[in-house]
């Protein structure tokens, strides 16, 4: 609950923008992603057929049980066991690998949206921008995001110095 201060500064401007909304929705955000989901999907189709193997193995031993000794069989479980661990250890490194790509590849896009956030503040006379995932409620008027997203477009990127942004990177 905010409550307006009297010692607020009188007419200070406020606006939003969604910065991870504006970074994807860009041209150069949109290839991204299709490039990611590409890569996502290739990994996904490689755990896939590992998982089916190891799902088809694990059938193969269970109709062996009959006719291997208990120590064989035993032995089979544990390596059957094994690279299903192997397996989830693929999974999770895939992951953080896909994380990292996301990382690298959005982050000049990052950049440019903060850099063209803060022109907008600065031409437009707005006292603070706040990423509007954070914010519970705005007019939509005071929303920057498709401005920002039409500019990065048609190309209106100031320079961009990474200590001018002023801000984090993107989780």
């Amino acid at each position: 609950p905010f409550a307006a201060r009297a010692d607020a500064p009188q007419g200070m401007r406020v606006a939003v923008v969604d910065v991870q909304r504006a970074m994807m929705q860009t041209e150069d955000g949109l290839r991204v992603q299709a490039t990611l989901k590409k890569e996502f999907d290739k990994k996904q189709q490689e755990l896939n057929k590992k998982q089916t193997d190891l799902q088809k193995q694990k059938e193969d031993i269970d109709k062996q049980s009959k006719v291997l000794s208990k120590d064989a069989y035993q032995r089979k479980l544990e390596e059957l066991q094994k690279q299903m661990m192997e397996l989830q250890t693929l999974f999770v490194d895939y992951n953080k690998e896909l994380d990292k790509q996301q990382k690298e590849k959005t982050e000049p896009i990052f950049e440019k949206i903060m850099a063209i956030v803060k022109r907008i503040a600065t031409t437009e006379n707005y006292d603070i921008v706040v990423d509007k995932t954070t914010v519970a409620y705005v007019r939509t008027d005071l929303d920057l995001t498709d401005k920002c997203i039409q500019m990065y477009n048609s190309g209106q990127i100031p320079a961009v110095t990474p200590a001018a942004t002023g801000s984090a990177a993107p989780k």
